[in-house]
């Protein structure tokens, strides 16, 4: 009975200790980090906002003078020349190019100078021969107003005779006479060298002053005269500009002429610059009007010249009134940025719309002067279905 009972005790299951053995505490940190991997992937998948370029703004200060009157003119240089020669010659080498730097005196070309060279030496041997003349006189001067001194004693004790004494008197003289007369034979003979040394020199050009050279009118073997003489000779080698007395000439209209006076602060732009504000003032007002065009004449200077500045520009200028206000400071950005005076500011990843006071637009730029400050980013170009609050990457440039 007990065997029996044995035997089913064996068969029986035991269900507590298939629990303990089936337990895996792994499975809950497991599942916890497949929870976390899914999230960063749905996260990575998710659109990272709408690649845009921006730019900041940048701050620009205005002075608070006011324009009182705006005109137009031309950069001019007060010392500019076309060298020519005094003399007329034929063009043997010319030594400058246009754009070079000469300075004052420097040779600028050479004319054919044989002729004056031959010359100029027979006048030095003309020179010499007088001064040799000069000096076979002098000797016989000397032995004359010697024997004259001796006659003279002589006659004083009635050793010689009277006409002996006149004698010697007229040779002392002739050769006074003959000394005087080679003398200024010999200083006529040293002009006369001088003067072909002269037009030897003015064979060779020089510049009348420093400058740059801007037009190169002659050749080697071409004729030039310092004035028309036909239509095969050239008046000028080259024309030499003093780029430090650059200026502006403008005309203003009489009726506005009194808005201007000398010494009064001016703004210029050259129409090849129109974003460069040079800053100038008043030189002086031609006291005379054109009564053709009714205008006046007025000289403006630059305060600082820059190898920008050319002869002849365009230049507009705006006559400044006093300094009455402090200056004051707008922002600028790129014309790209400002639609409709409204711009696209970027913060902390995300686009906000914002309404501005556009100002003047000038070349690329434009002026902001209300709702944007200086050194916040701003959309350039921005894409059409942007809308307030949308994430974005930004692009800097």
């Amino acid at each position: 009975m007990s065997s029996e009972k044995g035997t089913l005790d064996g068969l029986r299951i035991d269900r507590g200790g298939r629990a303990k053995r089936e337990s895996k505490p792994w499975l809950v940190p497991t599942a916890l980090v497949l929870v976390v991997l899914g999230t960063v992937a749905w996260w990575l998948k998710q659109p990272q906002g709408t690649v845009v370029q921006t730019v900041a703004a940048r701050e620009q200060s205005l002075g608070g003078a006011k324009t009182l009157l705006n005109a137009s003119g031309y950069v001019t240089a007060r010392r500019a020349a076309t060298v020519s020669s005094k003399v007329t010659g034929k063009v043997v080498e010319v030594m400058v190019e246009e754009g070079m730097k000469v300075e004052a005196g420097q040779v600028l070309a050479k004319l054919d100078a044989s002729n004056v060279e031959a010359a100029l030496k027979l006048a030095e041997a003309q020179l010499g021969s007088a001064m040799a003349v000069l000096a076979e006189t002098k000797p016989n001067l000397e032995f004359a107003e010697r024997e004259l001194k001796r006659f003279t004693e002589l006659a004083a004790t009635k050793v010689v005779s009277d006409s002996d004494l006149r004698r010697s008197e007229m040779e002392a003289r002739a050769l006074s006479g003959r000394v005087v007369r080679h003398t200024a034979e010999v200083e006529v003979a040293e002009k006369e060298v001088a003067q072909w040394k002269q037009q030897f020199d003015d064979m060779i050009i020089r510049a009348p002053f420093g400058g740059v050279v801007t037009t190169k009118n002659a050749q080697p073997g071409e004729m030039i005269s310092p004035m028309s003489v036909g239509g095969f000779t050239r008046t000028g080698v080259c024309t030499v500009v003093d780029m430090t007395s650059l200026e502006i000439e403008v005309d203003v209209n009489e009726s506005f002429i009194n808005r201007v006076q000398p010494g009064q602060r001016v703004q210029a732009t050259l129409d090849a610059y129109p974003e460069w504000r040079i800053p100038a003032k008043v030189i002086a007002i031609i006291p005379t009007a054109d009564r053709q065009k009714a205008t006046v004449k007025v000289r403006v200077g630059f305060e600082q010249l820059d190898p920008r500045i050319l002869p002849d520009m365009g230049v507009k200028v705006a006559f400044q009134g006093a300094d009455g206000e402090a200056p004051r400071a707008i922002v600028v950005v790129p014309k790209g940025a400002v639609r409709d005076n409204v711009v696209w500011v970027v913060r902390d990843g995300r686009v906000e719309r914002r309404a501005v006071t556009a100002g003047q637009t000038q070349g690329d730029e434009t002026t902001i002067s209300a709702g944007l400050s200086n050194g916040e980013r701003v959309v350039l170009d921005p894409p059409s279905g942007l809308t307030d609050g949308v994430r974005v990457t930004e692009k800097k440039s």
